[in-house]
C-alpha cells in the first residue's frame, strides 16, 4: 500500500518523512540485485535506509539467477549465504521492533540498532558485486514493508495503514516473526489483475482483501491516481478489467430503475394499441388467401382446412424467390420444397412479379498508384460472378383460378407440381390474438392517457436544439421520456449526452477488450480483417500492430493517413457471451430503456419472441476505428450512406487523438493537388464521352423543407469545430425520411463523382443508399441543398453521447478522431410501418445483394409482440382488479 504519513517530530527536534508500501518479495529462485547502501549525517538529522536486495522471478526454478551488467549468471554458494543472512536481519529488525513495542524504548535506540545492523550486512556484503537496478523493480518514494515497520512506532502508523498491512506485528511474543514467517507471509500477496506475486503492490483499504501491483496500475488503470486505489479498489469500484471480471456477468445492475405496475399497463396499452393497425393487415393478406384457396379448391373459405408444414423454432423459413422472412401461410411444392410468400403469390398473379435476377458486380483495380493521385495500369477487373442467374426471358404466371405452378428448374424450382398452401402456425391463432388485442384494449380507458403522450407535449420548448432533441443522462425519467417519445413519432433522431456519468467507469480502451478476448480460448485473435477506407476492401493485419495505429497512427509510405476499422468487431454475434463485463456496462448507460434495453425493453419488440425462436441479432456491436479532424476527400474513415431496416442507438464510448506532423500535414496537401488533377481528368473524359450530357431533369418543387426543421448552419457543415473547445469524436449527418427519393436522384445523378472500391468512380448503381457506395462529402452537401433544397441534420458526437436513429433514416458518418462506438438495434412501436417500408424495398434488390435478406421479420415481430403484450396485459388489470 502506497500511505503517505505526515512529519513527526522525534527526540532530535527534526521532522522525518516516511512512505509505506508494499513491497512483496519470493524467497524462492530469486535474482539478487544489490544497491548501495546510503547514510548521511547532518547534526543530529538523519534518513536510514536499509541495503535493499530487490527479488524477482526466476523463470528457470531449478537455479536462482543473478544480474552483472546484463548478462545472467548462475549464484554461487557465497551469495546463497548473503541472502539467509538477509532474511536473518530481517527477522532481527522485526524482533527489535516487537521488543520496541513491550519496553516502550525510545525511537533513537531502535534507528540505532537498524543501522547498526546494517553496517554488519555491509562488511559482509563487501565481497558481493554490486549492480544496477531495473526501472521496473524500483518504485521511487517506496521501502520495503518490513523497513517501514521498523522505521515508524505503533503510535506513529495510523490506524487505517495499520489495519491494511497484512505484515503488522503486535508485539505479542507468540506473534514474534521468524524466518518462515516472513517467508509465508510473502506469498500472499498477488496482485489480483495479473495474479502474480509481485514487489510492490498497492492494497485496498476497503475490502481489505484485493491488492494491485503497481506495474498493472500504471498499464491498465493510468487515470487512477494509487492513493484512490488505496482508498477503493477496481473491484469494489466495478470497473475492474482482470480477465476473470471481464468475464464475469451480474457483477453490476443493468437497469437504471424498476418499472411500476401502472407504468406497465400504459406501455403495454400503448404497444398493442400502436401494432393493432399492423395485425389486421397481416389477418387481411392471410384471409384474402384462404379465400383464393378456396376457390381452388370450390368451397367456402370457412372449409378449407390448411395443412401443417413441418418447420422447427430453430430455424428461419424464408421464401425462394425473394427471400422475405415466412412466418406463417405461404406455398409449397409437394415435390422440391420450393417456397413461396403471400407476397410473391400476390405478384404473379397481378403480373407485376420483378426477376430480381443475380447481378455481376465489378470493381476496376487500377494499381496503387492510381488509388494515390498516379496513372492507371492496364485494366483488369475483380469481378464477383453472379450465380445461377435466372434468364430474363422466363416468364411466370399464374391459372387462371389463381393457382401458381412451382418454376421451372432455371429459377430454382420442378415446373411440374402446384405450389399448395400450407401454414406454420395453428389454424386460426393469429386472427385469435387479434381479437384478444380487441377485447383487452377496449377494457382500458387509456384514449385520454396516448393522446396526451402523442399530442399533448408537442408544444414543448427549450430542449431541442438545430431540429435535434437533446438531453443529458441524468433529467427527470418520465420528462425526458415523453420529449423522447414526441420527437421518435415524427422519426427525427434525438441525442442524450453524458451516458458514461452513470457508469460504474469501465475501461472501453480497445486493448482492455482485445485482451479480454485474447483470453477466451474460442477466438483466434491474433490478426484481424480490417477495412482499408481508402482502398474501400479488407486487409489482414495484426492485431496488436492494429490498436498501436489506434493511438499512434499509420501511413503509408507517401505519407497519406491509413485509416483503418473494424465493423461488427468482435467477429462474432454473442457480444455478451464473449464481453459479458463491457455488455453489461453498456446495457447499464442504455437512455430509455423501456425502447433500447436488448434483454428486457417494455417496448422493445426484438425481446418479444417466444423462448426457442431464433432472434435477430441486433446486438450490441463495437465498431472501431481509426480517425483524424481533417477531411481527405479520399479515404476518409467513415461509414458510408446508408439506412438501417430497424431503429439503433449508438454510444461513443473512447477516442484517441492522433497528432500529424509537420512533414505529413505537407505531403498530404501535395497529395491532394494529384487527387483533384485525377477527378478533373477522368470529369473530362466523361463529358467528351457522354457528350457533356448533365443527366437527369429534377422536378425542383417542394423544395422548402419547411418550418419543422431547424437547419444547421453552413459553417458548422464545413469542418468540425476546432476552436479551442471540446471538440467530438464523430461527425454525423442523418437524413430525413421525406427527403429520400431527392436524395436518390442526386445520388444517381453523380455517382460518377464518388469513388467505392479500389478508388474507382462508381459505375453501377443498384440502390443509391442500400449499395452503402456514397459518402457526401462537404461539397457534395453544399451542391445537394443548392439544386434540391436538401440539408441533412449535421453534429458532432462527443465522447459519451448517445445517438438515437430512426429506421428508414439515411446516414453517415465521419470519425474525427480514432474512436470505439457501441451499438445496438432496437424496434419501436412508433417505426413499425418504416422497417414494413423497409423489408418490402429489400425484396426488391438481386438476389446477392448485400442488403437484401430479411434479417429483422418484422412480421414475426408484430404477431408475437402482440400476443405477448396482450397476455401480461391481461394478467396486470386481473392482479390489480
Amino acid at each position: 500500500m502506497i500511505a503517505k504519513r505526515g512529519r513527526f517530530n522525534g527526540p532530535t527536534g527534526c521532522g522525518t518523512q516516511i512512505s509505506l508500501s508494499w513491497n512483496v518479495a519470493k524467497r524462492k529462485n530469486p535474482n539478487i540485485i544489490h544497491s548501495e547502501n546510503i547514510r548521511k549525517g547532518n547534526g543530529g538529522q538523519f534518513s536510514a535506509a536499509r541495503a535493499k536486495n530487490h527479488i524477482e522471478y526466476s523463470k528457470d526454478k531449478e537455479f536462482p539467477q543473478r544480474r552483472q551488467n546484463g548478462i545472467d549468471k548462475r549464484t554461487t554458494s557465497l551469495e546463497e549465504d548473503v541472502v539467509d543472512e538477509w532474511d536473518e536481519e530481517v527477522v532481527a529488525i522485526m524482533n527489535i521492533k516487537s521488543r520496541n513495542k513491550r519496553r516502550k524504548l525510545d525511537i533513537d535506540e531502535e534507528a540505532i540498532a537498524i543501522m547498526n545492523i546494517k553496517e554488519r550486512s555491509k562488511s559482509r556484503k563487501s565481497d558481493c558485486v554490486s549492480t544496477k537496478r531495473s526501472p521496473l523493480e524500483v518504485m521511487e518514494k517506496s521501502c520495503d514493508p518490513i523497513d517501514a515497520s521498523c522505521h515508524s512506532s505503533s503510535a506513529l502508523v495510523s490506524p487505517s495503514v495499520s489495519s491494511g498491512s497484512h505484515l503488522k506485528c503486535n508485539g505479542s511474543s507468540r506473534d514474534r516473526c521468524t524466518k518462515k514467517n516472513v517467508e509465508a507471509k510473502r506469498k500472499n500477496f498477488k496482485c489480483h489483475q495479473c495474479m502474480k506475486e509481485r514487489m510492490t503492490v498497492v492494497p485496498c483499504l476497503k475490502c481489505k482483501d484485493k491488492v494491485y501491483c503497481t506495474r498493472c496500475i500504471k498499464q491498465w488503470y493510468p487515470n487512477i491516481p494509487e492513493e484512490d486505489m488505496a482508498k477503493q479498489c477496481p473491484f469494489c469500484s466495478s470497473n475492474c478489467n482482470c480477465s476473470t471480471c471481464l468475464h464475469s456477468s451480474g457483477l453490476i445492475k443493468t437497469s437504471k430503475r424498476d418499472i411500476t405496475d401502472e407504468e406497465k399497463i400504459k406501455h403495454l396499452h400503448y404497444l398493442i394499441e400502436s401494432l393493432r393497425p399492423f395485425m389486421k393487415q397481416i389477418c387481411k393478406i392471410q384471409k384474402q388467401e384462404t379465400e383464393v384457396e378456396a376457390e381452388i379448391q370450390g368451397l367456402m373459405p370457412s372449409k378449407v382446412e390448411i395443412p401443417e408444414t413441418l418447420s422447427y423454432t430453430d430455424e428461419r423459413v424464408y421464401c425462394d424467390h425473394c427471400a422475405t422472412s415466412i412466418f406463417d401461410l405461404h406455398r409449397s411444392c409437394t415435390k422440391c420444397s420450393y417456397e413461396l410468400c403471400l407476397s410473391c403469390c400476390k405478384e404473379i398473379r397481378e403480373g407485376s412479379l420483378s426477376s430480381r435476377d443475380e447481378v455481376a458486380y465489378r470493381y476496376r483495380d487500377r494499381g496503387p498508384g492510381y488509388i494515390h493521385g498516379g496513372d492507371p495500369l492496364p485494366e483488369s477487373y475483380l469481378q464477383e460472378t453472379a450465380n445461377h442467374q435466372a434468364e430474363p426471358s422466363i416468364l411466370w404466371k399464374a391459372n387462371t383460378d389463381g393457382c401458381i405452378t412451382c418454376p421451372p428448374k432455371e429459377m430454382g424450382g420442378c415446373g411440374d407440381c402446384r405450389l399448395e398452401l400450407k401454414r406454420i402456425l395453428p389454424a386460426g391463432w393469429i386472427s385469435n390474438v387479434e381479437e384478444k388485442a380487441c377485447q383487452t384494449v377496449s377494457t382500458c380507458r387509456m384514449r385520454q392517457w396516448l393522446q396526451n403522450t402523442l399530442h399533448g407535449s408537442a408544444s414543448r420548448e427549450g430542449c431541442f436544439d438545430d431540429g435535434l432533441c437533446s438531453s443529458t443522462s441524468n433529467d427527470n425519467h418520465e420528462e425526458g421520456l415523453r420529449d423522447f417519445q414526441t420527437r421518435w413519432v415524427k422519426g427525427e433522431p434525438v441525442i442524450v449526452r453524458n451516458t458514461l456519468a452513470g457508469s460504474s467507469g469501465l475501461s472501453w480502451e480497445p486493448m482492455v477488450m482485445w485482451r479480454a478476448l485474447c483470453e477466451n480460448g474460442d477466438l483466434e485473435m491474433s490478426e484481424v480483417k480490417a477495412i482499408d477506407c481508402l482502398a474501400g476492401c479488407e486487409v489482414e493485419i495484426n492485431t496488436r500492430q492494429f490498436f498501436e495505429g489506434y493511438t499512434e497512427g499509420r501511413t503509408y509510405k507517401n505519407l497519406w493517413p491509413e485509416m483503418l476499422k473494424l465493423k461488427d468487431w468482435p467477429p462474432s454475434d454473442q457480444f455478451d457471451d464473449l464481453l459479458p463485463r463491457h455488455c453489461d456496462e453498456f446495457i447499464s448507460m442504455l437512455p430509455y430503456h423501456e425502447y433500447t434495453d436488448p434483454r428486457s425493453g417494455i417496448l422493445n419488440l426484438a425481446v418479444k419472441l417466444p423462448p426457442g425462436v431464433i432472434k435477430p441479432d441486433l446486438g450490441p456491436k463495437s465498431y472501431i476505428a481509426y480517425g483524424i479532424s481533417k477531411e481527405l476527400g479520399r479515404g476518409d474513415s467513415v461509414t458510408k450512406l446508408h439506412c438501417d431496416l430497424s431503429d439503433a442507438v449508438n454510444i461513443l464510448t473512447h477516442t484517441a487523438e492522433v497528432a500529424l506532423s509537420d512533414a505529413q500535414i505537407a505531403a498530404m496537401e501535395k497529395l491532394k493537388i494529384k487527387h483533384k488533377a485525377q477527378d478533373e481528368k477522368e470529369r473530362l473524359e466523361r463529358d467528351s464521352a457522354h457528350g457533356n450530357q448533365e443527366g437527369f431533369d429534377v422536378d425542383q418543387k417542394d423544395q422548402n423543407l419547411g418550418s419543422k426543421v431547424h437547419y444547421v448552419s453552413r459553417d458548422e457543415i464545413h469542418e468540425p469545430s476546432t476552436s479551442g473547445k471540446e471538440t467530438g469524436g464523430a461527425l454525423w449527418d442523418i437524413f430525413r425520411r421525406e427527403d429520400v427519393p431527392k436524395l436518390e436522384v442526386y445520388l444517381r445523378k453523380y455517382s460518377n463523382e464518388f469513388r467505392h472500391t479500389y478508388c474507382s468512380p462508381v459505375e453501377q448503381v443498384i440502390h443509391p443508399i442500400h449499395d452503402q457506395s456514397f459518402y457526401l462529402t462537404v461539397e457534395h452537401k453544399r451542391r445537394l441543398k443548392e439544386e434540391f433544397g436538401v440539408e441533412p441534420w449535421t453534429f458532432e458526437q462527443k465522447l459519451g453521447e448517445a445517438v438515437f436513429i430512426p429506421a428508414g433514416c439515411p446516414h453517415q458518418v465521419r470519425n474525427l478522431k480514432s474512436c470505439t462506438k457501441v451499438a445496438v438495434d432496437f424496434v419501436s412501436p412508433e417505426n413499425i410501418k418504416e422497417c414494413l417500408r423497409l423489408t418490402e424495398e429489400f425484396r426488391q434488390l438481386p438476389k446477392n445483394h448485400r442488403a437484401r435478406e430479411d434479417k429483422l421479420e418484422i412480421k414475426k415481430m408484430i404477431i408475437y409482440g402482440v400476443e405477448r403484450a396482450v397476455n401480461e396485459l391481461s394478467e396486470l388489470i386481473s392482479t390489480q382488479n
